[in-house]
């Protein structure tokens, strides 16, 4: 597995180095969609090309071309992505960055955490995310912990909504299509003198199909009656208000919002009545307050943030353990987290910029059940715990000489009545202004704090669990070519991860326990991440590609890691052919995985042709339609829940 993935990585710095003598430096053009400046990379602006981190960059563009439906799959552009959908829009989507576990993704939303504190890893599932006026989303890959904490071992993702400046700008749009669908969303946005704002609302509705079993040949063969349908239905709105108070001093209040309602199937391993009338509703609430004042000409820049969220799941649960008998059960989760945390940035002049800062946060859980067939039961509470974890933390950036860019950072977490870790994070990178090549390095440390579930669970849970560690490192390099008309990228990492958290029947689990969490896992994965961004036709044509080599491995069985595929990407075209039409095929492809640990229910490459176009009618309106696996592919993403086939969409889009 080795020499494969050494002669992967060879051949792309190889194929980056051809052209470097060739090759001039300039400014990013306009057409090229990636923005100059990026937040996420080190909690404060930073032009891309100084970034030592892998980051990449969604534009709002981009994301407007995906369906409201799935909002996620915008993620499928970015290298080193995974993306799961437990069959269909509405149900469980979970992201993993660079092989690492979907609780290893640290989301935030305008820089406010919102990974889910109830749930059993603290990972946050991306169907709560509403397709609100999303200005772009960063994707920061590698272990982040040194200056985002527990959750970023794999990395974070960090969604930005829209902040109004200008003239206001309304726009809505209305879409339509296969299995019932129907979506819209309307957002408006501008500035006023010392106040700017923007708010957004979405709503989308779709009868879908079941996600048991949908388009799997040996299901369907076995039936004696047709599948039901699982519907979903998902509402979502986001606000910011911004009010400049003096030239050094700006308050910000915003938040975000979405409800997620959708019918689900059980586990077909462990139910006789897999496609039964299960339903999950689901909420999502953030809010936050943000106060910036400039001090000493400028020098000091005073980040004062209170923040927080709860994310409300309900899961409704029909089946049966052996027909004809059904079983009912309601179990809740609500998980509330809030926080107070300051940031300084010192400007240090030729010595570079500091930032430090302290937070504050406390984490709240609350699970109950209640049964309601064959008995009715009254509720009762299994969970009802808090933890509060105290952090400081510092990152110092510096050139100390032209066109090289270093950083050190690091970070403390306290975790009262748990644990207490610190981590670290180097980078570098160096610019080559005559070949238009960036050379760019990373190293650091992630580690993960035990989840309230995984400690308080009265079922499984262990008190005195430790976090989950991880070191982990990358070396890249970006070039461009024949005026940035070429833009190319190779990136090897490698991770590696102990004292990982696992469900396990041992003899030190409580007597009145049949198994409970245990730090017992080890892990390893590394890889190569490869992406191209050609204008072959200026105004006509341009191509983009991504690829991710990955070898994920449990360390103890040396067997792969479920639902990380070896091999994956995406090749999209854009093609102008006349004035305002735009039309854009793309192909997403995903190699074998296993859809369960120890290299359980292996599945199937499959390649997903899509084609989305779209019409400027005039400075107002625009038509689009999109196509969706045009091939009619048929493929699993987890073991026996159904994909949705050929299927046609279409919208209306109004911008003034």
């Amino acid at each position: 597995m080795i020499v494969p993935l050494r002669r992967v990585f060879a051949a792309s710095v190889s194929l980056c180095a051809l052209s470097m003598g060739a090759a001039h430096a300039q400014t990013v053009t306009e057409p090229v969609p990636i923005p100059d400046i990026v937040v996420t990379a080190t909690r404060s602006p930073l032009a891309i090309s100084q970034a030592g981190s892998a980051i990449s960059v969604i534009t709002a563009e981009d994301i407007e071309k995906e369906s409201i439906k799935s909002p996620a799959e915008v993620l499928r552009r970015v290298p080193g992505v995974t993306v799961t959908e437990t069959g269909g829009p509405g149900a469980t989507t979970t992201v993993r960055l660079r092989g690492a576990d979907s609780g290893h993704t640290l989301v935030l939303i305008d820089g406010i955490r919102v990974n889910d504190p109830s749930a059993n890893s603290g990972e946050f599932d991306f169907s709560n995310l509403a397709a609100v006026d999303i200005e772009r989303i960063e994707v920061l890959r590698g272990p982040q912990s040194a200056i985002y904490g527990s959750d970023a071992i794999g990395g974070v993702i960090n969604i930005i909504t829209r902040k109004g400046k200008g003239a206001p700008r309304v726009s809505v749009g209305v879409e339509g299509g296969s299995y019932g669908t129907k979506a819209g969303r309307a957002s408006v946005s501008g500035s006023n003198g010392s106040v700017s704002y923007a708010f957004s609302t979405t709503g989308f509705d779709t009868a879908g199909f079941s996600r048991y079993g949908y388009r799997i040949g040996r299901i369907e063969e076995t039936l004696t009656s047709p599948l039901e349908d699982d519907g979903a239905r998902r509402l979502g709105a986001a606000g910011r208000v911004s009010i400049a108070l003096s030239p050094d001093a700006e308050f910000e209040i915003g938040g975000f919002a979405s409800s997620n309602r959708a019918q689900i199937d059980n586990d077909p391993g462990f139910d006789a009545l897999p496609d039964g009338p299960s339903i999950t509703r689901q909420r999502l609430l953030e809010g936050h307050s943000r106060l910036t004042i400039n001090s000493f000409d400028g020098m000091l820049k005073n980040t004062f943030l209170i923040s927080g969220s709860r994310t409300d799941n309900n899961l409704r649960l029909v089946g049966s353990y052996a027909l004809p008998d059904l079983y009912g059960n309601e179990y809740g989760y609500q998980g509330d987290r809030f926080s107070a945390e300051y940031q300084g940035d010192l400007k240090l002049g030729t010595l570079g910029l500091f930032t430090f800062g302290a937070k504050a946060e406390q984490e709240h859980m609350i699970s109950t059940t209640r049964s309601f067939l064959p008995f009715e039961m009254p509720e009762s509470e299994d969970v009802d715990a808090s933890q509060t974890t105290r952090s400081v933390y510092a990152l110092h950036q510096l050139s100390p000489v032209e066109n090289l860019h270093l950083s050190l950072g690091g970070r403390i977490d306290d975790v009262q009545g748990s644990d207490t870790f610190a981590t670290w994070r180097a980078t570098a990178a160096y610019e080559i202004p005559t070949s238009g090549t960036k050379l760019r390095a990373s190293a650091g440390t992630g580690a993960k704090a035990p989840t309230l579930y995984q400690r308080f669970d009265p079922y499984s849970g262990t008190a005195d669990l430790e976090s989950e560690r991880s070191i982990g490192f990358d070396v890249g390099i970006d070039q461009s070519l024949a005026d940035d008309r070429v833009l190319l990228s190779a990136t090897f990492f490698a991770n590696r991860f102990r004292n990982l958290i696992a469900y396990g029947s041992v003899d030190t689990c409580r007597p009145d326990q049949y198994g409970c969490f245990l730090n017992v896992k080890r892990a390893r994965t590394s890889g190569v991440e490869l992406s191209a961004d050609v204008d072959v036709i200026p105004t006509w044509l341009r191509v983009k590609a991504t690829y991710t080599y990955l070898e994920a491995f449990d360390e103890d069985t040396d067997l792969r890691l479920a639902r990380r595929p070896e091999h994956q990407g995406r090749l999209g075209l854009a093609i102008t052919p006349a004035k305002g039409l735009s039309i854009e095929p793309s192909i997403v492809f995903v190699g074998s995985r296993f859809s369960s640990p120890n290299e359980v229910y292996e599945l199937a490459p499959y390649a997903r042709f899509d084609v989305y176009a779209d019409y400027k009618l005039n400075d107002t309106f625009s038509i689009y339609a999109r196509a969706e696996n045009l091939t009619d592919a048929e493929y699993q993403e987890v073991y026996n829940y159904g994909t949705a086939g050929r299927s046609f969409y279409a919208g209306l889009r109004a911008t003034w």
